[in-house]
């Protein structure tokens, strides 16, 4: 059964929870693979879609509020229904690698959980290794099939803008 908690034991509520609070510590030194399979982990937790989205909604208002100066047309996604804002930074860490700081906020509730999982998953890597991923989560945890078409299209501008952030600073490190 993994990380996942007998669900008849405990209210949906205590699962929600209960799943969420799983990696926090070490999450920075986890591939990204290993922050997907953890989020996969979490969803199997909960069988009903109604859960999954106040997961989604739970996250979203987990995340830290961007920063009004980053709310800016140039970090705002095209693409998306809703009012979607991404900002990178990116830093070198001890060993020298480059690692992209992603911030993300939305004005609706459900896509600003969907951000909070990209964040989670692309946050603190390196560039090679976002442009690089292969994001099953999305399909695993079966996102794409509850989401609206134009959710689905938003979702899809987000992967491609923050891909495109991570080719920047790759072809920036390459100059």
């Amino acid at each position: 059964m993994g990380k996942c908690f007998r669900k008849k034991a405990l209210k949906n509520d205590d699962i929600l929870k209960k799943c969420r609070t799983f990696a926090l510590e070490n999450r920075k030194n986890m591939t990204i693979n290993e922050r997907q399979d953890e989020i996969i982990e979490e969803f199997e937790c909960l069988d009903d879609w109604m859960d999954k989205y106040q997961m989604l909604i739970d996250l979203g208002g987990e995340l830290e509020p961007l920063p009004e100066q980053y709310k800016t047309e140039q970090n705002l996604i095209d693409g998306c229904q809703s009012r979607v804002w991404v900002q990178c930074e990116t830093s070198s860490e001890e060993n020298g690698e480059k690692v992209m700081h992603l911030q993300a906020d939305s004005d609706a509730l459900i896509v600003k959980g969907i951000v909070a999982l990209l964040l989670r998953v692309l946050n603190d890597q390196r560039p090679e290794d976002v442009l690089n991923a292969d994001l099953y989560f999305i399909e695993r945890i079966g996102l794409h099939e509850h989401l609206s078409p134009t959710r689905s299209n938003g979702l899809l501008s987000m992967v491609k803008r923050i891909r495109t952030m991570a080719l920047e600073n790759v072809e920036q490190c390459a100059n």
